[in-house]
């Protein structure tokens, strides 16, 4: 299978970049949708199993995107460096894995992320795109977010990044991305 991952002109340091940049990063994250969407299409369709998977926005596709994504999340060993720099910004011990999740892993999540907000917007007029920047320590801090689920956006990188780690630890599955679909349509404000 071929997939070319996402490479981001930005240091997807949130909380660190200006707001200007912050607002150029949701630009560049809403303009390069619809290439990343067709990256992932190919990804998934030249996968054997998934040939006939459409990307067709409907709930429905989750079920088998959601299989093929878990099957695709991979790991790495932590470097010596990387375990030590989450210990420095850690203020309570923590117990810290010895793996992370490959380039290609949090490339996908991404891509994936992106197709799971244009399920949910395509589905409910309710929803929009919104970028907060109230308080740096809110983990979506300057990040693209759906909004119109309540008081809670919706930040679908971060969901599928989460996913990709439940994935890993095998607390979730391929059903788990369907799964989160249905909870947080529930949560939806009409």
């Amino acid at each position: 299978m071929t997939y070319a991952t996402i490479q981001s002109p930005f240091t997807l340091k949130f909380r660190e970049m200006p707001k200007e940049e912050l607002k150029d990063y949701f630009a560049w994250f809403q303009n390069i949708s619809l290439q990343r969407l067709d990256e992932l299409t190919n990804a998934v369709k030249q996968t054997p199993g998934f040939e006939t998977w459409r990307a067709d926005f409907t709930p429905a596709s989750l079920d088998r995107l959601g299989e093929w994504f878990a099957a695709q999340v991979e790991t790495r060993p932590r470097t010596g460096d990387e375990i030590q720099e989450i210990r420095n910004r850690s203020s309570i011990p923590i117990e810290i894995p010895e793996e992370e999740l490959t380039n290609r892993t949090f490339s996908l999540a991404m891509d994936t992320g992106m197709y799971f907000s244009q399920v949910f917007l395509k589905n409910h007029d309710a929803l929009q795109w919104d970028q907060r920047f109230g308080n740096k320590t809110d983990a979506d801090y300057g990040q693209p977010v759906l909004v119109g689920f309540g008081p809670v956006p919706l930040n679908p990188v971060r969901l599928l990044i989460t996913l990709a780690y439940g994935v890993v630890s095998k607390r979730k599955t391929g059903k788990s991305l369907r799964e989160l679909y249905d909870i947080w349509a529930k949560m939806i404000r009409t």
